[in-house]
């Protein structure tokens, strides 16, 4: 099992940034791929991110690109999603995930909302 704890979410103005963590623990070495996702009511969950723990390689969807930024910690098993000039549209609640590939994704945290006013 693996256990993801998000934190860092919050309420900011549009054109603010904020950092969100995820922290990994249990049989992390299952888990080569690391990604975040967002939900809003009444919509799709849309995979935002996502970073290959072995080398780093990165995705991004078209709506967050240039504007977000996935990292990873190794030593603190944790992975970091910065988000700058925050859009009123990125509201949703944010979940971390993890899994052995880059579309499945076995565990996930327990989401952290993001509110962003205009």
């Amino acid at each position: 099992q693996v256990q993801l704890v998000e934190s860092g979410g919050g309420l900011v103005q549009a054109g603010d940034s904020l950092r969100l963590s995820c922290t990994a623990s249990g049989r992390t070495f299952s888990t080569s791929n690391m990604a975040w996702f967002r939900q809003t009511p009444g919509k799709e969950r849309e995979r935002v991110a996502r970073i290959r723990w072995i080398d780093g390689s990165t995705y991004y969807a078209d709506s967050v690109k240039d504007r977000f930024t996935i990292s990873r910690d190794k030593a603190k098993n944790t992975v970091y999603l910065q988000m700058d000039n925050l859009k009123p549209e990125d509201t949703a609640v944010y979940y971390c995930a993890a899994g052995p590939t880059p579309v499945t994704y076995n565990y996930w945290g327990q989401g952290t909302q993001v509110t962003v006013s205009s």
